[in-house]
């Protein structure tokens, strides 16, 4: 395998535990081990810790790595001499004590008695530098003759009387201030974490063993006589209390016992209102709203309700119920609410169309108190449109396939009723709904669509579909071009004049007129080919009408090319009856009612939206060919 696809497989890997690492998700301990890997990585495959020295040391290393890492300060053990100079130079010692060996000896022998007064010698032991261990059967330089490091004193301090003593134990207390100090100023410069462990007080330095070094925790400990102090109480060192009876000893540094931390009492949350409770608040805020119209005070109910998502439906699905059988302001009332909770951000559109079908679900059994409940639901539907918290696409797309037919055509009859027609006709235009799906379907064609919109007053959303059916009546009755335009001014909006399916209604309007004037069709078959006459007759029909099609297309290349799709369709209807199509190009472009670039368009345009445009241009292909090399002549004409 080769090595550098080995390396960019690793460079995904570790890629990957990168992102891992970053994932809160994961327990620390996971995406710590992951950094871990990814140091080691960057770090050449050497681990940080390669280089320490792991294995046993001696009491010497152990003493300088902790000055070194945490700044305490570990003494090193004291000989029998200094033991015996800290022993004569301790307060509790009176001044005229004669010591003699058998004297010190058995001291020494009640110091060692004493329960968990050491933790025993060897290896292993670190000998406290205060610690008063002093077996009888160790040698001493200061009595057996052999002095050691320490010269024995000609003269016992105790015989010195008092003033000696006490300067010496002020030369002892300021040893150990002095030392204090040099720790405390080392401590200044280690981290936070290290500076609490390097500093002592005076005060908590103890002789007495800590009772984790007791061998028997139930063993209490031997009550010792307590030696008088022959110094005034002024002169007294601070100096430790004794435990109480029953308490064992400590030794070395006292430590407060670490403060029990109670762990906070969780608050017991309060469990959310059930559906019951819920339902009966929304109710109560209706009832007083609906009588108050306070409609501030409304919202603040259904904010403090704190109802969780999946309730919002039944809340507003028990809005709209409460007012179906009150009166149309009070409809209108709880609409205006909906629609503020939707500006409150306290419910959405899709909690709207929840609510909107579980009472249409209902209807059945609503209906025996409410006959008329479809259409007060339209209204709400209806004043959820205009305030824009559904739109009409929303709304029309669970009640396709005549599903609680007719209560679209009731919505809409409710949108034109508290807007405007032209208003809700861009409306529904934009929303792109198929009319025909929304019916149920036996009733999807377009006759059966236009008889059931004009029976609910909707005609006016499909103005070309009346058109189509309205306009050829008009012209069989009155074929003049002026009565012909009066009615199209009269009866169509002057938006739609320039709308391409306008156009292809219109010009399919002519040409139906035209072949049933001239019998040349009947239905979708051709009778018989035209004479001489009927050629004459169709040519002055077109004549008659030239100055509607001109007033319609003129300088509109794109609606001429309508045009001629309604051509094409015309006659691929009628079967494409043999010189039909390309009879009327030819009349089209000498009459100038489509121009050279509307028939080059169409021969150039791909669509499948009209059929029949490969036979159309195998009969008018050649025509097309000479009207293109006619317009180059003429333009090299006129360049000449």
């Amino acid at each position: 395998m080769n090595l550098s696809f080995i390396s960019s497989l690793m460079d995904q890997y570790f890629g990957r535990m990168r992102s891992l690492m970053n994932n809160k998700e994961l327990p620390a301990r996971i995406r710590f081990l992951l950094q871990d890997t990814v140091e080691l990585r960057e770090n050449n495959w050497v681990p940080r810790k390669a280089f320490i020295d792991n294995g046993p040391k001696t009491i010497n290393q152990i003493r300088q790595d902790a000055v070194k890492d945490l700044g305490v300060f570990i003494p090193a053990p004291m000989s029998q001499g200094m033991r015996m100079d800290f022993f004569l130079e301790s307060p509790f010692m009176p001044n005229r004590m004669k010591l003699d060996r058998e004297t010190l000896g058995g001291l020494a022998d009640m110091f060692g008695q004493m329960p968990g007064s050491g933790i025993g010698t060897g290896p292993g032991v670190i000998q406290d530098r205060y610690s008063p261990t002093m077996g009888r059967h160790r040698t001493n330089p200061l009595f057996n003759g052999h002095s050691g490091h320490i010269t024995p004193q000609p003269q016992s301090q105790f015989d010195m009387g008092p003033k000696s003593f006490v300067k010496s134990n002020q030369h002892f207390l300021s040893q150990n201030q002095n030392h204090m100090a040099q720790q405390q100023v080392q401590s200044k410069d280690m981290p936070p974490r290290f500076s609490k462990k390097g500093q002592l007080n005076a005060d908590e330095i103890s002789l007495r063993p800590a009772q984790s070094f007791l061998l028997n925790k139930n063993q209490v400990p031997k009550l010792q006589p307590q030696i008088p102090t022959m110094m005034p109480p002024s002169a007294q060192p601070p100096r430790t209390q004794t435990p109480p009876l029953g308490q064992p000893p400590q030794l070395g540094l006292k430590t407060n016992p670490p403060p029990i931390q109670e762990k906070p009492q969780k608050t017991s949350k309060k469990p959310p209102p059930a559906k019951e409770e819920l339902l009966k608040m929304t109710e109560t805020i209706m009832t007083e709203y609906l009588n108050s119209k306070n409609l501030i005070e409304a919202v603040a109910g259904v904010r403090e309700m704190k109802a969780p998502k999946h309730f919002l439906p039944e809340m507003l699905n028990k809005i709209i119920v409460c007012s179906l059988d009150r009166p149309d302001e009070d409809k209108e009332h709880a609409s205006t609410l909906i629609h503020t909770l939707r500006t409150e951000g306290l419910i959405t559109g899709e909690n709207f169309m929840q609510a909107f079908l579980s009472v249409l679900d209902q209807c059945p059994k609503i209906e025996v108190d409410v006959p008329l409940v479809k259409s007060y639901l339209a209204q709400f539907a209806a004043r959820a449109v205009i305030a824009e918290l559904v739109s009409v696409a929303e709304l029309a797309h669970p009640l396709e396939n005549g599903t609680h037919f007719p209560l679209f055509l009731l919505c809409l009859q409710q949108t034109a009723k508290l807007k405007d027609r032209e208003w809700l006709t861009d409306l529904f235009q934009q929303s792109k709904v198929n009319m025909q799906k929304m019916l149920p379907e036996i009733d999807q064609n377009k006759d059966r669509m236009l008889e059931i919109l004009e029976g609910k007053g909707l005609s006016f959303l499909f103005p070309l579909l009346k058109l189509e059916k309205e306009l050829l009546k008009q012209i069989k009755a009155d074929p003049s071009p002026q009565s012909i335009y009066k009615w199209i001014k009269d009866n169509i909006s002057p938006k739609l004049h320039t709308d391409k399916g306008f156009v292809n209604i219109l010009m399919t309007s002519f040409l139906q007129y035209i072949s049933q004037e001239l019998c040349i069709v009947e239905g979708d078959e051709q009778l018989a080919a035209p004479s001489k006459e009927q050629l004459e007759q169709e040519k002055q029909l077109l004549l008659a009408f030239k100055p509607v099609m001109q007033k319609f297309l003129h300088d509109h290349t794109e609606l001429q090319v309508s045009a001629l799709y309604a051509l094409q369709v015309h006659c691929n209807t009628s079967g494409f009856p043999k010189g039909m199509l390309l009879r009327y190009f030819v009349n089209f472009y000498d009459m100038e009612i489509i121009e050279e670039e509307a028939f080059l368009a169409w021969k150039e345009d791909i669509t499948q939206e009209f059929p029949g445009k490969g036979k159309a241009l195998f009969q008018v292909n050649q025509w097309l060919t000479w009207l293109e090399t006619a317009e180059e002549e003429e333009s090299e004409d006129e360049a000449d």
